[in-house]
């Protein structure tokens, strides 16, 4: 079930351009076991098969799966172990968060779903070399409080408590970096305070939606 779950949101972020190619990674922490399921290396998401997905523990060995896995694993690795509260991770490379790590520029507290569902602005993790454990120290730092972070020069990775949450930070930050783009036209975006953006946090957490 992991596994499919994996394709199923790879296929998805390829046909909404939130990737392009084999770039980008997505992985799964596995219920009750010290096991991530993650995206092969250098592989289509279009032409991934269940069997493809590697299995890992969270010191990197290989359990299960006929294929390497991401060149990213030390980094999702890396926020695995420091946030258990993570269960699924998605890293893209989509147009807007891109350029917002190109610049490194965060994203900013400015709007209620990026607030609520990521608890405040996107931070800039310091640069490091991709595939490196650095890179994954950097991105955990930077994800302090936060649900997403910008890698500097690099894209976007948001974590959540299963993939469709992750998916959802996605497109969420996605939106917010194209509307903090546009907003440059216009004088620039209006950031909100931080009290208010505890506010909003704390709400959707404790109080919005059917409990």
């Amino acid at each position: 079930m992991t596994r499919k779950e994996i394709i199923d949101t790879g296929l998805l972020i390829s046909r909404l351009s939130l990737v392009i190619g084999s770039w980008g990674n997505i992985s799964v922490r596995i219920p009750n076991e010290d096991l991530v399921a993650i995206t092969p290396s250098g592989v289509d998401y279009e032409k991934i098969k269940s069997e493809n997905v590697p299995i890992i523990d969270l010191e990197g060995n290989l359990i299960d799966g006929d294929m390497t896995p991401s060149i990213e694993l030390p980094l999702h690795l890396e926020i695995y172990k420091n946030r258990p509260d993570v269960l699924a991770i998605i890293h893209t490379h989509s147009t807007y968060c891109t350029a917002m790590a190109v610049a490194r520029k965060p994203i900013p507290a400015v709007t209620d779903d990026l607030i609520e569902i990521v608890g405040g602005n996107v931070r800039v993790s310091e640069y490091r070399l991709p595939g490196s454990l650095e890179l994954g120290v950097e991105a955990v730092k930077a994800l302090k409080d936060r649900n997403a972070v910008i890698l500097a020069n690099h894209g976007l990775i948001a974590v959540g408590k299963d993939l469709k949450e992750a998916l959802k930070i996605t497109h969420v930050c996605e939106k917010s970096a194209h509307v903090t783009l546009l907003t440059q036209c216009i004088g620039g975006p209006v950031e909100l305070s931080e009290r208010d953006c505890r506010y909003m946090r704390d709400f959707y957490v404790n109080k919005y939606g059917q409990k």
